[in-house]
């Protein structure tokens, strides 16, 4: 099955951030497939709010059985991955609750995933949240935004250029 995509939108692309806490160096999670870019190019995110949001408008083509992680893809062909915590597969959906069914079109913002920050910190798992533009390859140039305090929905934390 073949997916065209708008090939003459080449307006930059500002990706809010989908947590509130403070952004890291993706070279800085302890975890060598988001420190290596081995999944994707972007920033992290140390996360202190309870609420993960669409870092864009687009469609929720993936929300992982274990709730800690989900996946947008833009109307221009970005895919976005959103990966709550370290190791936090291995919790199984504990501490998470899914907030907008899989397949639905989002906008910036929208709410997609609550914690139990709580009970996943008492757990012993961090709570740095990667976010990655899994197909670099089809922007000319990422911006990062890092080492600043964001606001889940409302501060920029990656630019998109085409």
């Amino acid at each position: 099955m073949f997916k065209f995509f708008n090939t003459k939108q080449k307006n930059d692309l500002k990706i809010v951030a989908p947590v509130t806490g403070t952004v890291i160096d993706l070279s800085m999670v302890p975890d060598p497939v988001f420190a290596q870019k081995m999944a994707g190019d972007g920033v992290a995110i140390d996360l202190t709010g309870e609420t993960i949001v669409a870092p864009a408008d687009g469609t929720l083509t993936l929300v992982f059985k274990t709730k800690h992680a989900f996946a947008l893809t833009l109307d221009n062909g970005i895919e976005l991955l959103v990966h709550i915590g370290i190791d936090t597969v291995s919790l199984n959906g504990e501490g998470f609750k899914q907030l907008v069914p899989e397949g639905n079109i989002v906008k910036a913002g929208t709410p997609i995933i609550e914690i139990d920050k709580a009970l996943i910190l008492e757990k012993g798992f961090s709570l740095i949240t990667p976010v990655l533009v899994t197909n670099p390859d089809i922007v000319s140039e990422l911006i990062i935004s890092t080492d600043k305090n964001v606001t889940a929905g409302e501060n920029e934390v990656i630019i998109c250029k085409f």
